[in-house]
This record gives structure tokens, sequence and C-alpha cells, in this order.
């Protein structure tokens, strides 16, 4: 009972927030999808941690230990230098610009017939096919634990179930994650409950309340999981025979070699050099959300001030890198102990959908009665905030871009009330959240899934930071990237086996296309340019335009030069943190390693300290 009491009040709290935030959200877009642009920065960090948190993620964690090891997670571990960039270089910029949505950056960045083409096309490619990806990796996990913790069969014996459950049976539909107990129709008609019923909470408040209400229940739901999360990691590593004992649990289990390969935050054999270097030195860059394009970008803009914006990103790196990280490594190296595999398992989708479950797995059996609940509703949460947050961010470009920019302004010559952009952005939910059904129930492993998305984000990930950095990118750069996005990853996918290899090319690819395009066809208008140097301050190489906007040519580069230097140090301090607390928890005999790094990252910290404190760029 205290388990579903724990649930119901968090269900309770979040509608209640997104009611309470209704009037206000509904006065305009800018209340709607930026909360007014006034939030503080801790507050906005949170919602982003809130969001990368997501239901998939510790499921995708426990598959990547499994096959890879700890060092595996350098591919989401790696992300904080992007994080951190868009923090100390780009969220300031981001703010200055005055737009809603990323689509509608084209308009103040480009000049040119194919302004408005590139808006529409970055409105669907973003806010449609992008969004209902993700949101459909975060669907296939939600299933997961629906499954485990939500037997609807038992709860609504009677007419209604025996409907829904005929239903499925007359279409044939099947919706579970593996072979089920229950069997797939019973098992599928509680996963359609099951989805129907969160969709529909998410939508009360995030669609009521905007991104208003969507951070206000984000900074309760983060520390709700932080506090779920921690206490699952205490109960696991308990489970499995005390943190001092795990690594010679898993060589028990496992044998030396495979221990020492699992526990290792570098590559385990001289082969796997290259492709970490390419990982790390690469995947950060070209990737979709490179500038933070996308719900990072919404949730800088939406600080009251450029210095919130950059303390958003880094209490989000810290939470997300750190302390979020070194959870789930606990809990990951436990549940290893706790579910043994044959090493010698081939891996395929199947292999890895089997150790993504663990995780929900290991919820049920480890957790007693009242954390149980907690951790439950912190999965929740963690699934609500994301939905809610993609739900969001795919109505900004539904209502501000495709709606108001293209069809209401350009097309039909007139313009559309505050309150006609509200409607249109909530009633786009329902579409988004269609299309992304229809993506989930053909996804196999989350893992796999997720790797074909970053191949296709890598197409698009150079053009997206050049276009703050270098005044020469123009609107063709753009078109260019996301052809070549949509035509070379397939191929890439078809013909290459290595993932690294894959992205390798893929960077070579778009990035060699974006600046040839950028120096062979025209630039820009100068005029554009201009106007859009005087309003966002850009970072970077834009001589040209700074000198015919009256100001110092080198003023651009320097500007960019200033905040590097708190951008390496930040992230010195975050992966020292990261790296000591790791080595300190799991290799109690590498005690001084560990305290001399975690002494390293806090030496750096007074540098990045010091560049938060400014009021403006």
């Amino acid at each position: 009972m205290i388990d579903w009491i724990i649930v119901i009040a968090f269900i309770v709290y979040s509608i209640f927030e997104g009611l309470r935030s209704r009037k206000q959200s509904s006065e305009n877009l800018s209340e709607y999808l930026l909360a007014g642009r006034s939030v503080k920065g801790w507050r906005s960090g949170f919602s982003m941690a809130a969001t990368q948190f997501a239901a998939d993620t510790p499921l995708l964690v426990m598959g990547l230990i499994a096959v890879g090891g700890v060092f595996s997670l350098w591919r989401l571990w790696i992300y904080g230098l992007a994080f951190l960039l868009m923090g100390f270089v780009l969220a300031a910029a981001w703010r200055r610009a005055g737009v809603l949505t990323d689509a509608e950056l084209t308009v103040r960045r480009y000049s040119g017939d194919g302004v408005l083409a590139l808006r529409a096309l970055k409105g669907i490619y973003y806010g449609t096919v992008i969004n209902c990806v993700i949101m459909a990796f975060v669907l296939v996990a939600a299933v997961r634990i629906f499954e485990i913790f939500l037997p609807w069969h038992l709860w609504l014996d009677g007419p209604f179930y025996d409907w829904i459950l005929g239903l499925v049976r007359a279409t044939g539909f099947q919706l579970s994650s593996a072979d089920p107990l229950l069997g797939v129709e019973v098992t599928t008609t509680n996963n359609v409950i099951s989805i129907v019923t969160m969709l529909v909470f998410v939508g009360i408040y995030s669609t009521a309340g905007g991104l208003r209400s969507v951070i206000a229940t984000d900074v309760a739901q983060f520390i709700m999981m932080i506090v779920a999360t921690a206490a699952y990691a205490w109960f696991a590593v308990d489970s499995a025979g005390g943190i001092a004992g795990l690594p010679d649990r898993l060589v028990d289990i496992y044998g030396a070699e495979a221990a020492d390969r699992f526990l290792s935050f570098t590559p385990a054999a001289e082969d796997a050099v290259m492709p970490f270097l390419v990982i790390v030195s690469l995947q950060w860059i070209f990737q979709m959300n490179s500038d933070g394009t996308g719900y990072l970008a919404q949730r800088s803009m939406a600080c009251i001030s450029d210095r919130d914006a950059r303390i958003a990103a880094v209490t989000f790196t810290i939470a997300q890198i750190v302390v979020r990280s070194l959870f789930w490594l606990m809990i990951g190296v436990a549940l290893l102990i706790l579910f043994p595999f044959d090493i010698d398992t081939p891996v395929t989708d199947t292999f890895i959908g089997e150790r993504e479950l663990t995780f929900v797995n290991g919820m049920d059996q480890v957790l007693p009665a009242g954390l149980r609940g907690l951790m439950l509703a912190g999965m929740l949460a963690a699934l609500a905030s994301t939905l809610s947050t993609h739900l969001n961010w795919g109505a900004s470009y539904w209502s501000n871009d495709l709606y108001k920019g293209v069809w209401v302004e350009k097309i039909r010559g007139k313009t559309a009330t505050p309150a006609e952009l509200v409607v249109v952005a909530k009633v786009s939910n329902i579409v988004v959240v269609a299309i992304a059904l229809v993506i989930m129930v053909n996804l196999g492993s989350i893992q796999n899934a997720w790797l074909m998305s970053l191949l296709f984000g890598a197409g698009t990930g150079a053009v997206l930071l050049l276009r703050w950095l270098w005044e020469r990118i123009n609107l063709y750069c753009e078109i260019v990237s996301i052809l070549i996005s949509l035509i070379a990853a397939p191929v890439l996918l078809l013909t290459v086996e290595a993932d690294w290899l894959q992205l390798l090319l893929m960077s070579v690819i778009s990035t060699t296309a974006v600046v040839v395009t950028a120096l062979r066809t025209p630039a820009t208008d100068a005029t554009v340019l201009v106007d859009f140097y005087r309003r966002v301050q850009p970072p970077g190489w834009w001589r040209k335009t700074a000198a015919a906007a009256g100001a110092d040519p080198g003023e651009p580069l320097n500007r960019l030069k200033e905040f590097l230097v708190p951008l390496v140090a930040c992230a010195i301090s975050v992966y020292c943190w990261l790296i000591g607390a790791a080595k300190l928890l799991l290799e109690q005999d590498a005690w001084l390693f560990g305290l001399v790094v975690l002494l390293v990252g806090t030496a750096a910290t007074p540098v990045w300290l010091r560049a938060l404190r400014k009021s403006a760029v």
C-alpha cells in the first residue's frame, strides 16, 4: 500500500502544478513554451537533468555495461563536453537570439529564398522525426517497467478489461518486451492500458501548464529520482555482497579477465584504442544536439539571465555526469553479480534487451516496500519528465514554425493570435504522440536503436556548431547537412559494421560537405549578418561582420577564448570527480589514485566558478 501512496502523491502533485500554471501559460507562446523567460538557473539545470534521466537511460546503461563494461559508458559521459560548451559559449547566444525554436533561428541567421523552406524542414525533422524517435525510446523502456509493476489484468478484471483484450486479439497487435509468463495478448493489453494512462497523465499537466509546469514538476521529479536511485544503489550493492566485495564477486562469477574488463575505464585491448579515441574526440560534437538544439537550448532561452543560463548548464552537467552516473555505475556492477550471464553469449538484440531489463527486475527483487514504491515513482517521474519535455518541444515547432511562420504568416499572409497559437501547440501533442507510438512498436533493443540515432544525428552536428562560430555558414550548409545525414546514414549502416568507423566516416563526409558548401555558395546577406551579430554577439570567427557592425574585428574570437578556459577547467572538475569517486568506490586498493584525482578536480573549481559569477558575457 505504501508503494502506491507514493506513486499517487507524485501524480496528484504533477497534475496540480499543471493546472496551477494553466492561466499564465495560456497568455502567449513565450509563456507557454519558455515560461516567460523567467526561470532561475538551478531550476533550469535540474529540469534538464530530469529530462535526461529518462526511463530508458538506466536500462541503456545496464546493456552497455554488460556488453562493454564501464569503459563503454564513455559514450554517454563524453556528452558532458557538449553540455559545457553550450553553457559557457552558446547559452547566452541562444538567449539573445530572441527565438522560440531552433527552426526560427534560421530567420535571424540566414538570408535567401530558401529560408522559409529550411525553417519548415527543420520543424518537421527535429520537431517530428527526431522528437518522436526519442519519445519512442522512452516508451520502449516504459513497457519494460509497466510489465512488471502494473498488472492491470488483476486490477481491472471484468468487462472493460475483456473488451480491450478482445481488441488486441482481433487486431493481432503485440507490445511486449520478451516472452512474458502471462502470454503476449495479456501483456500487450496491460501495456496498452499503461501507456494510454501515462500519456493522459503527462498530457494533462504538460499541455495545461506548458513549460512552466514542466519545469516545476521536473525539479520535484529530479530530487525524487536521485533519492530513489541512491536507495536502489545501496540495496543492490548490499544484496551483491557489499561494496568491498564487488570486484572479488565479479572474478568468482566471470573470471579475472572479464572482471577487469567490466571495471576498466580504459580500452581493454590495443585494438580498442582507435575506437575509443574516435568516440571521445568526435561523438560529443557530431550529434544532433551539438549546440544544445532542442530542449537544452529551450531551457537556456527560458532562463532569466545569461548568468542563469550558464549556471543551468553546469548544474545539469554535474548532476548528469557525476551524481547520476555514480549511482547507476554501482547499480550496474551489482546487477552483473545478482543476474549473472554466460560471457560467451552472442551479443544480439535479445541478449541486450534481457540485460537492459535487469534494471527493472532488480527494482522488484532487491528493494523493500516503500523504497520500491519510491523507485517506481522515480522511474515514472523520469518517464513523465522526458515525455512532457518532448511534447512541449515538439509543440514549439508545430505552433511557432510550421503553423505560425509557414502556414499563417507566409502562405496565408495573416497574423495568428496568441490564443490561437497556444491551442495549436496543445493539439499538436496528439499528433506527436501518435507518431511516437508507431515508431515504438518497431524498435528492438534500446541500445541498438540509440546507436542508429547517433549516426543520423552525426551528419548535422558540424553545421549546428559552426553556424554560431563562423560567419561564412549559410542556409545551404544546413540543407546539405540534413540531406547528407538522411542519405549517408543508411548506406553506412549497411556497408560498415563498426559503429566507431561509421561515426568517423559520417563526421568527415558531413564536415567536408558543409565547408565546401559554405565556400562555394553565396554568402548570407551582410545586412542580416550584421543584425544577427549585434543582437546575439556570437563568439568565434566573425571578423568581417564585426567590423561591418562597428565593433573590434578581434572581439568575437577573444570572446570565444575567454570562455574556453573555464569550460576546460569545469570539464576537468567533472571528469576528475567522476573517475576519482568511482575508483574509491569500486577499487579500494586504488584509493590514493582516486583521492589525487578528486583533489585535481577540486583545484580546478575556482577557475570556472569565477566565470559563472559574471552577469554578462
